[in-house]
């Protein structure tokens, strides 16, 4: 499936510790990038589950390691897939329910490798990426650990 990556394809990666609009980066992916079809976009949330009451998160990373090892998944990506533009933001510091957390957009010109590729992304992000979560509830706080259908997610690629 793979194939020459068009030489105006954009990798775009920002980790912010400020609130986004996942339409605006939605929107960017598809500016100038006629020759591509599909347009797949993930966005992760805070969210606060009647069972496990969040009140906030916290979330941490290790600056330059966290770019590297997007941009690493990304290009594994490509490898794999003929993708055009590929936007990932990450949010750190304190978040709040409803909020976004992760956004994850790709362009390719046929719908099936941008969702492969987009979950493909999102899958290894879960596992490779140097993030650190802590949640704030009415019981405590509580750091939260790897899921083990995270790895079995990662594992199926």
């Amino acid at each position: 499936m793979n194939g020459p990556v068009s030489e105006q394809a954009i990798t775009r990666i920002e980790i912010l510790d400020a609130t986004f609009r996942p339409a605006d980066h939605a929107e960017q992916l598809s500016q100038n990038d006629s020759d591509n079809g599909a347009l797949v976009t993930f966005t992760g949330m805070v969210r606060d589950l009647v069972e496990n009451p969040v009140n906030a998160m916290y979330l941490e990373h290790y600056p330059g390691m966290t770019e590297q090892a997007l941009e690493t998944i990304i290009a594994t990506a490509r490898q794999r897939w003929v993708l055009g533009h590929v936007t990932v933001i990450h949010r750190v510091g304190m978040l709040y329910p409803g909020e976004p957390i992760v956004f994850v957009g790709v362009t390719s010109r046929h719908r099936r490798e941008a969702f492969e590729a987009c979950q493909f992304i999102m899958d290894f992000l879960k596992m490779d990426a140097p993030f650190w979560k802590k949640e704030y509830t009415p019981e405590g706080e509580r750091w939260v650990e790897a899921k083990s259908s995270d790895s079995q997610a990662a594992q199926r690629w």
